[in-house]
């Protein structure tokens, strides 16, 4: 997965490093007689899948279920009032994992570890922890969540790496300047782990999302109306210009920004005031559009100016767009999660799953990439699978801030690896799912092996 898309033969590791890529020639000569040699036979090693946004303690609770199947399985009547987190607007609606003490955190984190190293996934963003949430039903997304991470990863016991960002509003919900500039000043994040868990910046909600009629769009909904945002302010001018000064004072402060985005005026707003932002200092702060349901070719075409990345889950994407066509109208499918649009337009693009909204399987990520159905309006959005692999590995690295040392197998780099049961030259996209993690590797350290 580097720049030349390099196909090796061979691979040596040392003292958690890749030490060497090549041919056989060229790296048997490293092995010695405490060398364990791993022989592929035709199977595909890949760098560490790195799943870019990913809930990993509301995961551990749920886990093996899923928002999405919680749902599926919900009353008619109980779906339609829930955001994409399952949070219940509207009385009955899927269960609520709960987090209160630190054994029940410590435990979570841990499981989710585990089930994240049986599938090849090395790195993590936990996109959304901190004070805002410390009042929150489910303590999944609590300050406390946020110290465990750093006690554990102090402690060498996690098993994948963690990149975090703070929250200092209600998850999917209401948002205030005053509390983001309250946090910015006088929340201390954990210390940084090096390698292991950094805090990298921060979370904003701007709006809902479209099939709840709650994403702030260009396009009308059924009634006419056309969404808002979640951020505070009398009107939406006072809430549009509140969300600019809070990515202002963000990017002011050095943090990256991950903003949930999803309506088409909201995508337009966030990547202008990013763009604002950097011009005001010149600062590349990597910051991110998460979701972007609705991006038209404009939008596209500022972002990859700004260099703002998009986040996006290819699985939301086929499971909803049937849901975001009934609140915004076919027509709006044309600019829906324009992932093939926006590589082409020069926009970082990462991949992820949202767990446990979805089963964090990037195998099943990527097929959906890579398979994605041409809506009624005929726009193919298909990436190929190539493509879909860099954005769970190399381009994540970059989100990271990170690229300099994981993401890719080259020499210098983090020994991070995911070894495949199959040549995945010779494998359909759409039977990835299928495929077979044989081995997860860490820092050197196998921490999966089937």
């Amino acid at each position: 997965m580097d720049g030349a898309r390099t196909v090796a033969e061979a691979l040596a590791v040392h003292g958690g490093t890749v030490v060497r890529v090549g041919t056989d020639a060229e790296v048997a000569p490293l092995i010695g007689p405490g060398t364990r040699v791993v022989e592929l036979r035709g199977r595909s090693l890949l760098p560490g899948i790195n799943d870019s946004h990913l809930h990993g303690a509301w995961l551990g609770t749920m886990w093996p279920d899923t928002l999405m199947a919680q749902l599926a399985a919900a009353p008619a009547d109980g779906g339609p009032g829930h955001d994409h987190h399952g949070h219940d607007h509207a009385g009955e609606g899927p269960a609520l994992a709960a987090l209160s003490t630190p054994a029940e955190r410590r435990r979570a984190i841990l499981r989710t570890g585990e089930l994240l190293a049986s599938l090849g996934i090395t790195s993590y963003t936990e996109p959304g922890l901190g004070p805002g949430e410390d009042g929150g039903p489910t303590g999944c997304f609590s300050s406390a969540v946020l110290a465990e991470y750093a006690g554990l990863a102090a402690e060498g016991l996690l098993r994948a790496r963690v990149t975090a960002l703070l929250l200092f509003g209600l998850l999917d919900g209401a948002s205030s300047a005053a509390d983001l500039l309250r946090g910015l000043t006088g929340f201390a994040a954990p210390a940084e782990v090096p390698g292991w868990f950094r805090v990298a910046g921060v979370k904003i909600f701007a709006d809902g999302i479209p099939p709840m009629g709650s994403a702030w769009s260009e396009e009308p909904y059924a009634d006419g109306g056309h969404g808002d945002l979640l951020v505070d302010g009398a009107d939406a001018g006072e809430r549009e210009a509140n969300l600019r000064a809070m990515i202002r004072a963000a990017h002011a402060a050095g943090h990256q920004i991950g903003v949930h985005a999803t309506g088409s005026r909201t995508t337009r707003v966030v990547t202008e005031a990013f763009a604002e932002a950097r011009a005001a200092d010149g600062r590349d702060g990597r910051h991110y559009l998460i979701h972007g349901d609705v991006l038209h070719p404009a939008t596209l075409a500022a972002m990859a100016a700004a260099g703002v990345g998009l986040n996006t889950q290819p699985g939301i994407a086929a499971a909803t767009a049937p849901m975001l066509a009934g609140a915004l109208g076919t027509d709006a499918l044309a600019h829906a999660w324009p992932v093939r649009d926006a590589l082409a337009a020069g926009v970082p693009l990462c991949l992820s799953s949202d767990a446990p909204v979805l089963a964090p399987d990037w195998r099943a990520g990527a097929a959906a990439a890579a398979t994605r159905a041409v809506e009624a309006t005929g726009r193919d959005q298909r990436l190929a699978l190539a493509e879909a692999l860099y954005a769970y590995t190399a381009a994540p690295a970059r989100q990271d801030g990170a690229e300099d040392w994981k993401g890719t197998l080259e020499a210098g780099k983090a020994a991070d690896l995911c070894l495949l049961d199959a040549d995945l030259r010779e494998v359909a996209p759409a039977a990835l799912p299928e495929v077979p993690v044989a081995m997860t590797v860490v820092d050197g350290r196998v921490v999966h092996e089937a």
